[in-house]
C-alpha cells in the first residue's frame, strides 16, 4: 500500500518513447513541473500528450515541446505558448483542439470505464461535422483533419458522440497526499488534475506535503488512492517553485 517512490526519475522510469500522457494543470496552475522535468531529463520522445494547454515557452510542458519531445497534443487552449502555435502551424505538431468541458468529460469518462458519451457541445460545427485541421504540411495545407462524429437525436435535440480518453500514464500535482495515494488539491489547482489522474493507466502524483495514512479525513480527499500508483514527495524548494503565467499589477495607490 505504500506508494511512495524515492525520486521523480524513479517514478517515470518506465515512461518510454511514444507513450501517451494525461497531464494535469491549467495554464501554469497545478502542473506537475517536477515530473515534467524528469521526463525531459530522461530523454523520451514521440509523446502523445493530453492536457488543457501546453504550458508556456519556458516552463511546464513547453519545455518538452521546445525539445521536440511531443508529437501530438490534445488540448482546449493554445494560450501563451508561441512555440506551440508555431509548431502547429508549420506542420511539426499534430493538435486535436477539443472544447474544454468536453475534454474534461472525456478524461473523466476514461477513468470511470465509460467508452463514449453524447453531448450538445459542438453540434452543427466542425467539431461534429469534421474538418478541423489536426496537422498541416510544410506549405500550410491541411494534412490531417478531424473525422466526422456520430450525431444522434434525443428528445428532439441533436447530440454528438465523443470518445473517452485513456492514457498510458497520468501525471498530476497535489497539495497534500498520503502514502496510499489519497490526494487533496488546493483551490484552483483542483482543475484537470483529478481527471487526468483518473484517465491514466498508471498515475504518478507529485505532492507538496506528504502525510501519513489516516491524517487526511475521508471528507477532504479529492481523489482516492485507487487512481494513484506512485507518489513523489517534493522538497520544500520544489513545492515553492510555482510560476505565474502572466503577472498583472498596478501602481500602489492607483
Amino acid at each position: 500500500m505504500d506508494k511512495v517512490v524515492r525520486s521523480a526519475a524513479d517514478a517515470v522510469a518506465d515512461v518510454g518513447d511514444n507513450a501517451s500522457l494525461a497531464v494535469g494543470g491549467f495554464g501554469l496552475c497545478g502542473i506537475p513541473s517536477v515530473l515534467i522535468q524528469a521526463l525531459l531529463d530522461k530523454g523520451v520522445s514521440g509523446l502523445d500528450v493530453t492536457s488543457n494547454n501546453c504550458g508556456v515557452d519556458e516552463w511546464g510542458l513547453g519545455l518538452l515541446l521546445r525539445e521536440r519531445r511531443i508529437t501530438r497534443m490534445t488540448s482546449s487552449y493554445v494560450g501563451e505558448n508561441k512555440e506551440f502555435a508555431r509548431q502547429y502551424l508549420s506542420g511539426e505538431l499534430e493538435v486535436e483542439l477539443t472544447p474544454q468541458g468536453t475534454l474534461a468529460e472525456r478524461l473523466r469518462a476514461g477513468g470511470t470505464g465509460i467508452p463514449a458519451f453524447f453531448t450538445r457541445t459542438g453540434v452543427g460545427t466542425q467539431v461534429a461535422d469534421g474538418g478541423v485541421p489536426w496537422k498541416y504540411d510544410a506549405e500550410g495545407n491541411v494534412a490531417v483533419a478531424s473525422p466526422p462524429k456520430e450525431v444522434r437525436e434525443f428528445d428532439g435535440l441533436d447530440y454528438v458522440l465523443e470518445r473517452a480518453i485513456v492514457c498510458d500514464f497520468g501525471l498530476v500535482r497535489a497539495w497534500k497526499g498520503d502514502r496510499h495515494g489519497n490526494l487533496v488539491f488546493r483551490e484552483s489547482a483542483r482543475n484537470f488534475n483529478p481527471l487526468c489522474a483518473m484517465s491514466g493507466r498508471v498515475t504518478v502524483a507529485e505532492v507538496e506535503e506528504l502525510v501519513e495514512p489516516g491524517d487526511l479525513a475521508p471528507d477532504e480527499v479529492h481523489l482516492p488512492g485507487i487512481f494513484v500508483q506512485r507518489v513523489v514527495p517534493l522538497t520544500a524548494e520544489q513545492a515553492a517553485d510555482k510560476r505565474i503565467e502572466r503577472r498583472t499589477v498596478r501602481q500602489k495607490g492607483a
